[in-house]
């Protein structure tokens, strides 16, 4: 299932998702000060292309709340916002439903992507 999802997944939204998250990693790491927010990008953009078949895992630390806590405070919460309401959007659908978990966890992930792993 993971690689028809994967599949699926990738041709209908998938593809421009981890394009855009490239696109604004890329943007953050021109400037030395941005490099740490545009490799969350990159993790993003990665799990945005395949989601389906991964899970996230929290390492969580003092530095990693710190940082998790200015980025909700920079547009983090903003992008969790709108990948949790694509989730629901999918999940009105029998059909949508796998979809819609995978929204999830891109809703997740975009809410708090330092100190998180990508299994």
């Amino acid at each position: 299932m993971s690689i028809l999802g994967n599949i699926i997944w990738f041709i209908f939204g998938g593809l421009w998702q981890g394009l855009s998250w490239l696109l604004v990693g890329v943007l953050w790491c021109i400037t030395i000060v941005g490099i740490p927010v545009g490799l969350q990008c990159f993790k993003i953009a990665r799990l945005s292309f395949f989601p389906f078949g991964k899970e996230i895992e929290y390492h969580g630390n003092t530095a990693s709340v710190l940082l998790n806590i200015l980025w909700i405070l920079f547009g983090g919460l903003e992008l969790a916002i709108v990948a949790f309401l694509n989730g629901i959007l999918f999940c009105i659908t029998i059909i949508g439903i796998p979809f819609g978990k995978q929204c999830f966890k891109l809703a997740q992930l975009a809410l708090m992507p330092f100190g998180s792993e990508i299994q």
